[in-house]
């Protein structure tokens, strides 16, 4: 769409006799509003679907929050529908805006894969519908697009959609958004930022160099100015009131040689050097145990950086032989997030008494016990899950149903 106005010389109530007066052309400037759509994707598998069912009319299983267009969503599914008038015999699915938002407009689009291989998928889209219907507009947290009757259950349970008791659902958002341009005269490229690069030289150059550091019999050589810029510690312990009596040689205790040549590097680089090549191992194990001991590093030093870049490779990592070694890194250094991934991956029944057998779990044990009562809780919540269903289940056999509510005649 493209707006085009006139700019005239003189006065604005009669321009014919101003572009009479004139000699110059009309100033003529046109400017382009473009709407186009962000779009995302995300993927949600759906396991033990058959346990999910008796759950409840209304009630969701939900999705992680993923990001599209600067708002966050979530998948809704329902086992047993979201209406009551439907009497559980549909699935629902639904998009939802999970983050605030006001007249938020969008398109969608709800997949459920064929998962026979032969591509048959059973796709709801608005996408298709956009010259007819118009985006949908989300009024607030918690408004949904989506299905109440997306599939009937004896249906879905027959067909190809669920494999080994599992359903996957493929969701696509595209949020609209408008913004109007006027003419570019020029563009130029811009170089990502190269800062880092030099600096990174010049820790390796060792120009400049007025301050030393000795961690655990190793040397290193650095700049004060860097060091303090970067870390508020080492800024007041060069800096500072308190500032340690020499300063051009630093001892750092408690920390291994390697660990602290990967902080330099962050420091300087403002990226992680290369794991395999600073240990001289390439197994998962080595780089978990850097990451570990180089997201307390980070935190001693006051590097938040670099602490969530550890603790997101952390959270990537999670093995039974360093989840609890992790947690109680998680606790002491305020991972919070880190915490609660750890706690979900321990809690799990096919996890808990295995990592309960590693030395990991011993040292969570003396240094956190409060972790310990967590734990508990989140055992405690899957356990009530796992008990509910299979309550829901037995009631019906018991009342002499199957599960769908149906009577059925009693086997001696």
């Amino acid at each position: 769409m493209v707006g085009m106005g006139r700019v005239y010389n003189g006065e604005t109530s009669n321009p014919s006799s101003s572009m009479t007066a004139s000699t110059s052309p009309p100033a003529v400037t046109t400017s382009t509003s473009i709407t186009e759509t962000v779009n995302g994707t995300h993927d949600f598998k759906i396991t033990g679907y058959s346990l999910s069912k008796g759950i409840g009319i209304g009630k969701y299983i939900a999705s992680d929050i993923f990001m599209v267009g600067g708002y966050a969503w979530a998948i809704y599914f329902y086992p047993d529908g979201k209406s009551v008038e439907d009497n559980a015999t549909y699935v629902s699915l639904f998009i939802a805006l999970a983050s605030e938002g006001t007249d938020v407009r969008a398109l969608f689009e709800l997949t459920l894969m064929d998962q026979s291989g032969r591509g048959r998928h059973k796709i709801h889209s608005h996408f298709g519908r956009a010259l007819e219907s118009g985006p949908y507009t989300l009024k607030y947290r918690g408004s949904m697009w989506g299905y109440k009757r997306f599939f009937k259950r004896t249906a879905l349970e027959t067909s190809d959609y669920l494999k080994n008791d599992c359903l996957q659902v493929h969701c696509c958002v595209g949020v609209v958004r408008s913004q109007t341009e006027g003419p570019k005269i020029y563009s130029i490229p811009l170089p990502p930022s190269d800062i880092g690069q030099h600096f990174g030289q010049l820790l390796e150059c060792g120009k400049g160099n007025d301050v030393n550091l000795e961690v655990n019999g190793e040397n290193f050589s650095a700049h004060k100015l860097v060091l303090a810029a970067r870390s508020p510690v080492f800024r007041a312990q060069l800096f500072g009131p308190m500032k340690d009596q020499n300063t051009q040689r630093i001892r750092v205790e408690d920390m291994e040689a390697p660990v602290f040549k990967a902080l330099l590097h962050f420091i300087y680089w403002d990226s992680l050097p290369d794991m395999e090549e600073l240990t001289g191992l390439n197994s998962k194990g080595a780089s978990t145990l850097m990451a570990q001991h180089l997201l307390a590093a980070a935190d001693r030093y006051g590097l938040d950086r670099l602490r969530l870049i550890c603790e997101s490779n952390l959270c990537e990592d999670v093995a039974i032989n360093t989840v609890a070694t992790t947690l109680a890194l998680a606790e002491q250094h305020h991972c919070f997030q880190l915490k609660s991934v750890c706690l979900k991956f321990v809690a799990m029944p096919e996890n808990l008494r295995a990592v309960m057998q590693t030395d990991g779990f011993e040292y969570l044990k003396e240094s956190c016990p409060n972790v310990l009562t967590e734990l508990l809780e989140y055992v405690a919540r899957i356990t009530e899950h796992s008990v509910s269903v299979n309550k829901q289940v037995n009631d019906g056999i018991l009342d002499g149903s199957d599960v769908n509510g149906r009577r059925v005649k009693q086997r001696l």
